[in-house]
């Protein structure tokens, strides 16, 4: 089992490195569907920014981002997440971490994203009933501690889209690569997320593409201060003006600009082993929030934590639509005696 297991990462790395290499022929987001994998699984992650994939910490949510790290979760540990979305939207999570030996983890993770009930009306507008719509996310992850410093990892998953009677299905694969150096507090990752296709659309007819994303991203910790700062690069395989701005800015907006919104900065202050407090900001959305008439804030993200031996406690601020806010929750409990702590 465990040798199947590793072949199987083998692929998935050779994978991931065809994908830096020419990941343009999977880049179709500017068509893409699916867009409940765009959101965080994670407290932490949501307060960094939104997207990380490089942070080291032992909760179960952080294998949504990048599968392998998964190693750095302690064995027999459950998470569960809550998050405010939209106007009376709520997106539930569950997650589950088993290690097997030294070398091999595995987790299960499931996501709900319910859109709140909503006015279902016939061709001129009379109202006939109403409907919930929602998104449904099923995953199964595994990660290979490759060497003392080196991990990899690969998600599988299958999401299912339920609106008014009418249901599409897709799957998708995340794989990641990971190193870690705790003596200087170093971690750099590298993910090709959301690599799949449509199993089931709409309509007959009709197609639509997963988020697909190349990411690299860097955690380091300041050697004299209790401070950690984390770059996530991301969409490394989009780069045309058109992909991001609104189309009357598209012929104005410089390299550097562009370079920007493929840049997401995170800081982690750490009064106490016990305690972490984060910001963000994630430039992209920061634009497209505003030129839909959001404030100056947004793009900013804030968050914090309690981690305790047992028990973790993250809780997160985010803005993803122009008239509401986010809230994200974060518990995760270890069964049995942790080994470490994090932080």
């Amino acid at each position: 089992m465990c040798t199947i297991m590793v072949n199987i990462m083998k692929k998935a790395l050779i994978f991931l490195l065809f994908a830096a290499l020419g990941g343009k022929i999977c880049a179709q987001e500017a068509s893409s569907s699916y867009n409940v994998l765009r959101l965080p699984a994670s407290s932490h992650a949501a307060a960094l920014g939104g997207e990380n994939i490089s942070n080291i910490e032992d909760s179960p949510a952080a294998a949504w981002s990048n599968p392998a790290l998964m190693s750095n979760i302690e064995d027999n540990s459950i998470g569960f997440s809550l998050m405010t979305y939209n106007s009376g939207g709520l997106c539930l999570g569950a997650q589950y971490v088993k290690a097997f030996g030294e070398r091999h983890t595995m987790a299960a993770m499931a996501q709900l994203l319910s859109y709140g009930s909503m006015d279902e009306t016939d061709e001129v507008g009379n109202i006939t009933g109403s409907f919930t719509p929602k998104d449904i996310l099923l995953g199964v992850g595994y990660s290979y501690l490759l060497s003392p410093e080196w991990t990899g990892g690969a998600t599988l998953r299958m999401i299912n889209q339920n609106y008014a009677g009418y249901s599409s299905m897709a799957v998708g694969v995340d794989v990641g690569l990971n190193y870690f150096n705790e003596e200087s507090d170093l971690s750099v990752s590298a993910t090709a997320r959301n690599i799949g296709a449509q199993l089931k659309s709409f309509y007959e007819g009709q197609s639509a593409h997963l988020p697909f994303t190349l990411q690299l991203g860097l955690t380091k910790g300041l050697e004299h201060l209790p401070v950690r700062v984390n770059v996530t690069l991301t969409d490394l395989t989009r780069w045309k003006s058109k992909d991001y701005f609104h189309p009357s800015d598209v012929d104005k907006i410089s390299f550097g600009r562009i370079l920007t919104n493929h840049i997401i900065l995170g800081l982690d202050i750490l009064p106490t082993n016990y305690i972490y407090l984060s910001a963000g900001y994630n430039s992209r959305r920061a634009y497209e929030l505003k030129s839909a008439g959001a404030s100056k804030l947004a793009g900013l993200t804030l968050g914090g934590g309690l981690l305790l031996r047992n028990f973790q406690l993250g809780v997160s601020y985010a803005k993803y639509h122009v008239d509401n806010s986010s809230l994200m929750f974060n518990v995760a409990y270890t069964f049995g005696n942790k080994g470490k702590i994090v932080y």
